[in-house]
């Protein structure tokens, strides 16, 4: 072997390789000094038709000959940094969240998912490890689709049923996301699925949703509005679904008008995964992949998550759509790129240093637990049963199929946490040397446990107890995402969705054994839905809703159970009385839907829940007439009356009794948690801005106008909670908003 020459070789590659590097470096889109608009045009005016249409895909590929790395856009971080191989912190499920009501904790959740995120991508930038999937910035989160009908599997991953609340707490997790520096993001949110997306699961890619402009302006677009225009939220993800019609991504007034002519929205928008696929495949809208490309792009589809963004190029060659039309695309993908800080110095870029010391560290625990603690609603207390007192009890009967089952805690689009505590661990931990904890698995979620005691023999356990902890409910591998729910006839539940609001008859017959013994039943209820708890209402003598509650979630429910936290957590959902009160499925007009609509009698109504001690409202407070177009000034005082200290969630609800046009029959417009000791008062304050007082015309308008205005502050809903009732006059000619 010539040595000599494989040396030249070798020494004339490295001189190129250097000779490029230096190049690379010179390129004006690596100066961190130019501006922003100049940067993306630069690197954008060095590539070819074909690497272009590339990086329009999710799993956008190196080029190397610029220097630009491979980058893969699909992450998830709906309560935690999600899908890695990484142990990451793992929060309470986002319907949990929402019954925090705490827009503070959830930025905070936000700002801790990115802080992990940013470490391991700061990792895999050191090792030279890019455009692996589920190790971007660019999370795939919020979820804020309305939880318009609670048989929709997914309905976990959202905030609720409620615009408002929706809107409030979407905008939290931005600004938490997305940081507060005035150059760089510390991660990218995305607002999904726009719009008008939320079951059924089974038909969602050929579904066509048809609402009424009032409808879709007053329930389905609120919380998209509040996200691009107040939130600035930097990424947008349009569903699988069509409306009136149009796939939604490829729908010309979702993503042109409203989106961008009219909020004004400048970050990106991608399909959800494989939804440009279905344009020909089971929408049936377009003949081929090859035209289905062709109108997402021109209805404003920046980012494919699939694999047919290539296609492009042949459409370009055909004249169906121009390079400028795909320049205007791929200018707003690489924007964000560049806001993040992937094309400068790291010592630029505020997020570069943050290490994986941060993954899992105690103040992330603590948060964790803390959001589970609050996300605890207490629905019935029978005796004040709870909170129990470790001083009396000698004796746990602690029962149910998810009493030690730490992956139905972690719900789904989760992360893996280094440790899940179960009630059981959490139980036998803290007074396993104290308490005899008798655990028994008793059945399984939907179906009796093979070889195991009967249902009459675990009641003779049981009732050596002081009192029974039944921990049941449901889990993800039953309510879920198509695909990720079992596809198995399962009775209650089809394809991800449920058919059913009632408990898997199994755990109902299991508690009415149980509930023979004459022992206190305290009912413990983990789903990422409702339940309507037609026998467990009755029977029970204490139950409470805790939802997938994350890493910490038995170290939460053992800290309600004794009274170490005090349950401060409200239903973001409506428990309706039975199956019989829902419409259609299929269904996505609102009329008799969600508390904002429903004109029944419900069992526990949406901003619903019990606390250890019991407050006091008076003194509401506002002036009698305002003019239109200013904000409305409402106080009130509050006071703990009870024995201990607590949190309370302070709800404002408005309505409008003398409308002639069709509104709410009651909606929220407020809301603050607040923390008062024993005997303390505070006054809590609300300015309700003019788009907050005004109503949705038929045509779908925002617009204020004059006439009585209903105020209600309480703890809950009127009619549902001691609060104050009040009102005003609006006076002044018409405001459009």
């Amino acid at each position: 072997m010539n040595y000599r020459r494989l040396s030249g070789i070798t020494f004339a590659f490295l001189l190129g390789s250097t000779s490029l590097l230096q190049a690379q470096q010179n390129f004006p889109f690596r100066n961190p000094d130019l501006p922003l608009e100049v940067r993306v045009n630069d690197l954008i005016g060095r590539m070819t038709l074909e690497e272009k249409v590339e990086q329009m895909k999710h799993q956008a590929p190196a080029i190397e000959r610029l220097g630009v790395p491979a980058y893969n856009w699909w992450n998830e971080t709906l309560h935690g940094v999600a899908r890695t191989k990484e142990k990451t912190t793992v929060f309470p499920q986002a319907i949990a969240m929402a019954a925090t009501f705490d827009a503070e904790a959830i930025q905070r959740m936000g700002d801790i998912c990115a802080t992990e995120g940013r470490a391991l991508f700061n990792e895999d930038l050191k090792n030279n490890k890019t455009g692996e999937i589920y190790r971007g910035l660019t999370y795939w989160t919020p979820n804020i689709n309305i939880f318009r009908d609670p048989r929709w599997g997914r309905g976990q991953e959202t905030y609720g049923e409620d615009p408002y609340l929706t809107s409030v707490l979407g905008c939290a997790i931005v600004r938490g996301l997305e940081g507060n520096d005035p150059r760089y993001l510390k991660s990218v949110a995305c607002a999904k699925h726009y719009a008008v997306h939320s079951g059924p699961e089974t038909s969602r890619h050929s579904y066509d949703a048809r609402v009424s402009p009032y409808d879709l302006w007053d329930t389905y677009l609120p919380a998209f509005r509040a996200l691009v225009t107040k939130a600035k939220v930097h990424g947008v993800m349009c569903a699988y679904n069509r409306m009136d019609g149009e796939p939604c991504c490829g729908n010309n007034k979702l993503l042109s008008d409203i989106l961008r002519n009219q909020w004004k929205f400048d970050g990106y928008v991608t399909s959800d995964c494989w939804a440009v696929a279905d344009f020909a495949q089971y929408h049936k809208t377009h003949s081929s992949n090859l035209d289905a490309v062709t109108d997402a792009v021109l209805s404003g589809t920046d980012l494919e998550c699939g694999n047919l963004y290539q296609l492009l190029a042949q459409s370009v060659r055909r004249g169906q759509i121009t390079e400028r039309d795909i320049n205007v695309s791929l200018k707003r993908l690489f924007e964000i790129r560049f806001k993040l800080g992937m094309f400068d110095p790291a010592d630029r870029v505020p997020y570069a240093s943050i290490g994986r010391e941060v993954l899992e560290c105690d103040a992330h625990k603590t948060h964790a637990r803390e959001m589970a603690q609050k996300s605890i609603v207490l629905l019935k207390n029978q005796k004040n049963i709870l909170p129990l007192n470790a001083k009396k009890i000698k004796r746990i009967a602690l029962i149910g199929p998810n009493a030690d089952n730490g992956k139905t805690q972690l719900g789904n689009y989760n992360g893996f946490p280094s440790e899940i505590v179960t009630p059981k661990m959490a139980l036998e931990k803290r007074f396993g040397d104290r308490i005899t904890i008798d655990y028994i698995p008793g059945c399984g979620v939907v179906a009796p446990l093979k070889d195991e005691l009967s249902f009459a023999q675990v009641a003779a356990k049981a009732k050596k107890a002081d009192v029974i902890v039944f921990v049941g409910g449901i889990n993800s591998e039953l309510e879920g995402e198509e695909g990720d729910a079992g596809k198995a006839p399962i009775p209650g539940f089809y394809g991800g969705d449920r058919t059913t609001m009632s408990l898997p008859t199994v755990q109902t017959d299991l508690m009415k054994a149980l509930a023979k013994t004459g022992k206190p039943l305290v009912v413990v209820n983990m789903s990422g839905s409702v339940i309507n708890f037609e026998w467990e209402s009755a029977h029970a003598s204490a139950l409470l809703q805790a939802w997938y509650g994350g890493q910490a979630g038995g170290d939460a429910i053992v800290d309600v159970l004794f009274g170490e936290y005090n349950p401060s957590g409200r239903m973001p959902l409506t428990t309706y009385m039975s199956d019989k009160d829902l419409p259609d499925f299929e269904d996505y007009s609102m009329e008799n839907r969600t508390y904002r609509y429903f004109k029944g009698d419900v069992r526990y109504p949406f901003g619903y829940g019990l606390s250890y001690t019991r407050f006091k409202y008076e003194t509401l407070t506002n002036d009698s007439i305002y003019p239109i177009s200013e904000q409305v000034k409402v106080s009130v005082k509050v006071s703990n009356v009870g024995n201990c200290d607590g949190d309370e969630v302070v709800q404002l609800y408005l309505s409008h009794p003398a409308s002639k046009q069709r509104t709410p029959i009651s909606a929220l417009k407020g809301f603050q948690r607040i923390h008062l000791k024993k005997g303390e008062s505070q006054t809590v304050t609300f300015l309700l801005q003019p788009e907050d007082l005004a109503m949705v015309d038929v045509k779908g308008n925002l617009i204020e106008q004059e006439g009585v205005v209903n105020i209600y502050v309480g703890g809950g809903q009127q009619y549902h909670s001691d609060g104050v009732a009040g009102s005003f006059r609006l006076k002044g000619e018409p405001y459009q908003l």
